[in-house]
C-alpha cells in the first residue's frame, strides 16, 4: 500500500531528523528496515518505548556495527535496497566500512541519503550541535519572537524536522528518480543548515527588497501586525488571527463590531500598536469557545489556540482523521493523503526480539541466511 510501495531503504538508526524520514517514507509504502545498536543506547529523551513515536510503521533488528559480520549484514541489506539513510557525524560510517564507496561496490544504484547539522563540509561539519544551533547561524531564530523579548524557541520543528527530515526525504526520493534513470546512484548531503535556510527563501527575498523592518516583532506576520496575532480570552485561553488581506481584516472587524476607524489604515504600521490594544480589549470581553462560535469557519481567519492534548478532538481534525489512536497513543496521521494509494495506519514501534527480527530480515534475506545470522550470534 501507499505510493512508494516496492522502495527499500535501510535506515541506520539515530537521532530526530533521521528516524523522522524514515517514518515519512514507512508511511508513503516503501520497506524500511532499521537498523538499530545491539547494545540499548540511550538516544533523546526517555520514554516506553510506545510513545516514541518517530519509530513507528517499520521493522528494526539490533547490530554491533563495530563487527565486520554486522557490517556485512547492512551491506547485504544494502545489495537489494534503494536507499540507506544515516544522521551519523561526517567519517564515522566510513571508518566502520559502511562508507559510500563501499556501499556502491555492493549496489551502484544505490541513493545514500546523510543528514547533519551542518553538513557534509565546511569549517563546523565536526562540530556538535543541535537544531537551535543550527537555526541560529541561518537568520531564523533572530527573526521569531515578540518584539523587545529575546528570540523564541520554535520547538526543533524547523532545524531537525523541517530542514532535516523533509530535505532528506525529498532528496532521497529525486535521487531514486534519477538512478532509474542513470543506472547510477548518489549521496544526498541534507544539511538543516541548509534546509533550514531554504525555509527562509520567502524572507530572504523581502529584506532583500527592503520589505522587513528590522528587529523581532515588528513585521506583518511575526507578531507585529494586529492582524496576525494571538489574543487572551476571557478564560485566559487563546485565540489565533491571521487575516492579512483587506477584506478578510474588515470581515474580522465586523464580526467583532470594531469600527474600522478605531483601528484605521490596516498596512500602516504606525496603526498597528493601537490596533492590538483595540482587539485585545475586545477578546478578553468572551470565552475562547465563545468566539469559536462567532468566528470559526468564518472568512475572518480564526482558529483556536489548543494545547497537545486538545488538538485530537477539534471538530475539523476529528473529521478529516487526523490524529489516530495506536496502541493506547493518540497520535498523528500519516500525511499528504493520496486519492487512489490508500496509506496504512501507522504500526506502533517494535521491540527487538527474536520474532520481529526474523519478520524484519524476511522482506531482505532468505531463512538460510538468517538462520546462519543467528547461529554466529550476529543477531540476537
Amino acid at each position: 500500500m501507499g505510493p512508494l510501495s516496492g522502495i527499500k531503504v535501510v535506515e541506520l538508526a539515530g537521532l530526530g531528523p533521521c528516524p523522522m524520514c524514515a517514518m515519512l517514507l514507512a508511511e508513503l509504502g516503501a520497506t524500511v528496515i532499521r537498523i538499530d545498536r545491539k547494545e540499548p543506547v540511550e538516544l533523546g529523551i526517555k520514554r516506553p518505548l510506545r510513545y516514541d513515536l518517530l519509530r513507528r510503521s517499520r521493522k528494526a533488528i539490533a547490530l554491533d556495527l563495530k563487527k565486520p559480520d554486522a557490517v556485512e549484514v547492512v551491506l547485504r541489506l544494502v545489495e537489494s535496497a534503494d536507499a540507506l539513510i544515516e544522521g551519523f557525524r561526517p567519517g564515522v560510517l566510513e571508518r566502520l566500512g559502511l562508507g559510500p564507496e563501499t556501499c556502491w561496490s555492493r549496489n551502484p544504484r544505490l541513493v545514500y541519503g546523510r543528514v547533519t547539522g551542518w553538513g557534509q563540509s565546511g569549517p563546523l561539519r565536526d562540530a556538535a550541535g543541535h537544531d537551535l544551533n543550527y537555526i541560529a547561524v541561518t537568520g531564523v531564530l533572530n527573526a521569531i519572537g515578540r518584539r523587545g523579548q529575546p528570540p523564541s524557541l520554535p520547538l526543533n520543528l524547523i532545524g531537525d524536522f523541517g530542514g532535516g527530515a523533509l530535505y532528506l526525504a525529498l532528496g532521497v526520493l529525486a535521487g531514486i528518480l534519477e538512478a532509474r534513470q542513470s543506472g547510477k546512484g548518489q549521496t544526498v548531503d541534507a544539511a538543516m543548515v541548509d534546509g533550514a535556510a531554504s525555509l527562509a527563501t520567502m524572507f530572504f527575498g523581502l529584506n532583500a527588497a527592503g520589505l522587513l523592518n528590522a528587529g523581532r516583532g515588528s513585521n506583518a506576520i511575526d507578531s507585529g501586525a494586529h492582524f496576525c496575532n494571538v489574543y487572551q480570552c476571557a478564560d485566559h485561553l487563546w485565540v489565533a488571527v491571521s487575516p492579512t488581506e483587506g477584506r478578510f481584516h474588515a470581515e474580522l472587524l465586523r464580526r467583532l463590531e470594531i469600527d474600522p476607524a478605531a483601528v484605521g489604515d490596516q498596512m500602516d504600521c504606525g496603526n498597528w500598536d493601537r490596533a492590538y490594544a483595540v482587539l485585545a480589549e475586545k477578546f478578553k470581553t468572551r470565552t475562547r469557545d465563545e468566539w469559536c462560535s462567532l468566528l470559526e469557519g468564518t472568512d475572518a481567519c480564526f482558529a483556536p489556540v489548543l494545547s497537545w492534548s486538545e488538538a485530537p478532538r477539534h471538530h475539523h481534525l476529528r473529521a478529516r482523521e487526523t490524529f489516530v489512536e495506536v496502541d493506547g497513543v493518540t497520535q498523528p496521521a500519516p500525511a499528504p493523503r493520496f486519492s487512489r494509494t490508500r496509506l496504512e495506519p501507522p504500526t506502533p514501534p517494535q521491540e527487538i526480539n527474536r520474532e520481529n527480527t526474523d519478520a524484519a530480515l524476511a522482506q531482505w534475506l532468505d531463512h538460510a541466511e538468517i538462520a546462519a545470522l543467528r547461529e554466529a550470534g550476529t543477531i540476537s
